[in-house]
């Protein structure tokens, strides 16, 4: 293995983390508010604490390069800005200890906060970092193959949290709920953030490319990242992405409970799911990655998805759950490989579909009812495991030196994850529109998605950036 796909293997590694921690909040969510018998938008405030320490760490870094009179990532290098956000990330684990002991909600969002002020650090370093460790048009497929990683995240983490909650699915029944236990799968993340922050000290992976002087001396050099549509608009698309993405996962406990009898210890295979359908999108689209071309690509297309649900299979079987009721779902599964065949990889395409198919999948989950609602509501996370990479690909084309200031101000709208599901949980209230259509919100998180693929892709086209052959991924 050469240096560069070393660097490459070492650097997804947090990528894992950060999708352990962003799905097991869905776990984390209805077993406090069962606990501290909080409404729904209280129990909201755990996604929202998270998110939001995103643009507060992002304005952080910003407002200290600009005391510093530098980019502080041009400082510090690549690897030492990962082991600063990792340790960062290690000392928000450490308040996990009081907050499971007291059963405390504040201590339970400060830690969250302080993990995710980590975590803009390294989102802002990685992101753009992953895309370039190699040629310009494989960058958005290595992003894929990162996400692919962090859904393995996502679909290991709330299943470890809710076994050290309830223990094996199994044998669960009538236990009473302690949530003192919480703290031990995140203490040993804290660990793992202390090794990788250790590896990464160690390692050379450069810094962010300085501005050619041609390029400085240019009107258009001296252009903020923020006079582009491409980029404020792209903002705005990334904080309602993340916001649906997390918004449905996070109100789906409490529909499940309401309108299909779900409780509180069988939740997990379902937010395992979910989540294990962003592994599965972004692996279908990450097969342009493998080198292969021809019918080796088509099987591969075909055979990655199949992969990854194998993997949710077989976590969830071991875990003591019933994975074999959501076999059927491989339906869904079969229409997102159609659609990526469709849009062959490209963004603004793959961003409009995804989108369409999004909102429709949440129509569908509020008017239909029994199993066709629940598979619904879990086939948007099929739909918004490329959105990310699409986003981002669309917000940075051509963007030259402001990538890095495009990286940080698209970052900084992660909290549309908090603001979102807050919003949502406020609308599950009774007395406005319930938990069932709450989800009208995400319908309309979509819609404004697919007019930014429409009118950035135009756009960008008319400029004669090219979108074709580039293949989105994952976040």
């Amino acid at each position: 293995m050469n240096k560069t796909a070393t660097s490459l293997a070492t650097l997804v590694s947090v990528f894992f983390f950060w999708g352990f921690v962003a799905a097991s909040n869905g776990i984390l969510i209805p077993v406090f508010k069962a606990k501290l018998n909080l409404e729904q938008w209280q129990s909201q405030m755990i996604a929202f604490a998270f998110y939001v320490a995103y643009t507060v760490g992002s304005l952080g870094y910003l407002g200290l390069s600009k005391l510093a009179g530098t980019d502080l990532i041009g400082r510090w290098g690549y690897a030492r800005a990962l082991s600063y956000g990792l340790i960062i990330s290690a000392l928000g684990t450490l308040l996990f200890i009081p907050a499971a002991e007291s059963a405390s909600f504040p201590l339970l969002l400060s830690g969250l906060i302080v993990v995710g002020l980590g975590f803009s650090l390294q989102q802002t370093v990685a992101n753009p970092l992953a895309i370039a460790l190699g040629t310009p048009e494989t960058g958005s497929m290595r992003l894929s193959l990162a996400g692919g990683v962090n859904n393995v995240g996502t679909t290991v983490g709330p299943l470890l949290v809710s076994y050290a909650i309830f223990g094996n699915a199994a044998s669960s029944a009538g236990t009473a709920l302690d949530i003192t236990v919480v703290k031990i799968p995140y203490l040993a993340l804290g660990a793992l953030f202390v090794l990788f922050a250790l590896v990464f000290w160690n390692m050379d992976l450069g810094r962010p490319t300085a501005e050619s002087a041609a390029e400085s001396a240019s009107e258009e050099g001296r252009k903020s990242a923020f006079s582009y549509p491409q980029v404020w608009m792209g903002m705005i698309a990334i904080f309602l992405y993340v916001g649906v993405e997390v918004a449905t996962a996070d109100n789906l406990p409490e529909y499940l409970k309401q309108y299909h009898g779900v409780s509180l210890d069988g939740i997990a295979p379902y937010i395992s799911l979910y989540w294990a359908s962003l592994m599965i999108g972004r692996w279908t689209s990450s097969s342009g990655a493998l080198g292969l071309d021809g019918v080796k690509r088509q099987l591969a297309r075909w055979a990655l998805p199949a992969l990854a649900f194998g993997l949710f299979f077989l976590v969830n079987h071991l875990g003591g759950h019933d994975p074999a009721r959501f076999v059927p779902y491989l339906g869904a599964v079969a229409l997102l490989v159609l659609v990526d065949w469709a849009t062959n990889g490209n963004p603004a395409k793959q961003l409009l579909f995804y989108s369409a198919l999004g909102a429709g999948a949440l129509a569908v989950g509020m008017l239909a009812n029994g199993p066709l609602a629940v598979y619904a509501f879990l086939s948007v996370g099929l739909f918004c495991s490329t959105l990310w990479p699409c986003i981002f690909t669309l917000a940075i084309a051509g963007m030259g030196s402001k990538t890095s200031q495009a990286s940080n101000a698209l970052i900084m709208m992660i909290m549309g994850g908090g603001v979102v599901s807050l919003a949502q949980g406020a609308l599950a209230h009774e007395d406005y529109l319930g938990i069932r259509y709450s989800f009208l919100l995400g319908v309309l998180c979509f819609g404004y998605l697919a007019l930014y693929a429409w009118k950035v892709g135009n756009e960008l086209r008319r400029r004669g950036v090219s979108l074709d052959g580039s293949s989105a991924g994952g976040h």
